[in-house]
């Protein structure tokens, strides 16, 4: 099965915990730092809502992530209770996202008692002025006790997030980050690295000082898919690479247009071209809930050329690629693009001017070819 394929009987569940001790100034998600006193009757609205959800049909879910936010904010029994509250598939994928200053081996164990498979673990970075000009505040020495505890407590699989690009960051500090993750007594099965981006109405996009370079950025795309394609790691997706057997399940239901349901406050969900989203704020969304109104914000139609152009620009990210017939040959895409077995696929230079190639997508054709072995 290509990685770019998921079994249409799967079904996710993505759980929003919108709580943060501080907010990073680069981020724009839904997150707040001063409504830690609905954390108890948040975690009673998702339970209810989940219990909605099942009377109307919820099918049983093979992946589940609880994203955020931290969902480490919240105190295990919180987060099992809710967990408690799915019906979980038989080898379901449970992930939890997690602060390495939140880490304890009480709480992993907690979370592996409740069925919690895998864990993430906002790194970012290993060097101390690249993390505070990230506004993160864990010691990077932590990482490493971190990971055993993972370990320890049975989790095979876990991912770290790093983020390149933070004022001050040197191509030395990047080539730190890698190394010392990998030289981890367990290093991590799964890495995401993300480049630092200026999203409206953040502090960073106020701060053009603070802004990345994109020849810095490109640099250091590059060299993070030599050093972790040299530790026998493979990308997943352009910003995510795993050893064989430890790709995130649930990422590749979002990588694949595939179902989910998601559960909390400015959660998205999606079935068959359908999509819809709740309400923002976890005020709003814990009223709604508690009254017994729907938490549901407004929803879309994705049908038609759209949906299948949606398709090949997610697939196009992987190394499955698209049909050939999806991208005409242009003297533009030269050293971007590589053909295969009748398909197109991304090159690591393709990979870092994925949206330029994006944009030459042509819907045509068997539609179903898109994700065909």
């Amino acid at each position: 099965m290509r990685p770019t394929q998921v079994a249409r009987s799967e079904f996710g569940v993505y759980v929003h915990i919108p709580f943060c001790k501080r907010r990073c100034g680069y981020c724009a998600f839904a997150t707040y730092t001063d409504r830690d006193h609905l954390m108890l009757r948040y975690a009673d609205a998702c339970v209810a809502e989940i219990g909605r959800a099942r009377s109307a049909g919820l099918p049983p879910a093979t992946s589940v992530f609880f994203g955020g936010g931290t969902p480490s904010r919240l105190a295990p029994d919180e987060l099992g209770r809710i967990l408690a509250a799915l019906e979980l598939a038989p080898g379901a994928e449970v992930s939890v996202e997690c602060n390495p200053e939140d880490a304890s081996e009480e709480r992993f164990a907690v979370y592996r008692a409740s069925g919690v498979t895998r864990l993430s673990f906002g790194v970012q970075s290993t060097v101390p002025h690249v993390l505070a000009a990230l506004d993160r505040h864990h010691d990077p020495a932590r990482v490493g006790r971190v990971a055993t505890w993972a370990w320890a407590a049975g989790f095979a699989s876990y991912n770290i997030d790093l983020i390149f690009g933070a004022a001050g960051e040197t191509d030395a500090d990047w080539e730190r980050s890698l190394h010392d993750i990998l030289a981890l007594d367990h290093p991590p099965p799964h890495v995401s690295a993300y480049a630092l981006t200026v999203e409206p109405g953040t502090p960073l996009a106020a701060d053009p000082a603070g802004h990345p370079d994109d020849d810095v950025q490109a640099r250091r795309y590059e060299r993070a898919d030599e050093v972790l394609a040299g530790a026998g790691y493979r990308w997943e997706e352009v910003s995510n690479w795993a050893r064989p057997g430890h790709g995130c399940r649930h990422n590749r239901l979002y990588w694949t247009q595939g179902d989910y349901l998601g559960i909390g406050s400015a959660a998205h969900s999606h079935r068959q071209g359908h999509r819809w989203w709740n309400v923002r704020t976890p005020d709003r969304y814990v009223a709604a809930v508690e009254a017994g109104r729907s938490a549901v914000a407004a929803d879309e139609r994705v049908d038609g050329d759209r949906r299948r152009f949606e398709a090949l620009a997610l697939a196009l990210r992987t190394p499955g690629g698209v049909p050939d017939a999806a991208l005409a040959p242009a003297p533009e895409l030269e050293g971007l693009v590589e053909r295969r077995s009748g398909r197109a696929v991304l090159t690591r230079r393709g990979r870092l001017l994925a949206n330029a190639v994006t944009a030459r997508l042509e819907v045509g054709g068997d539609p179903a070819g898109i994700l065909r072995p």
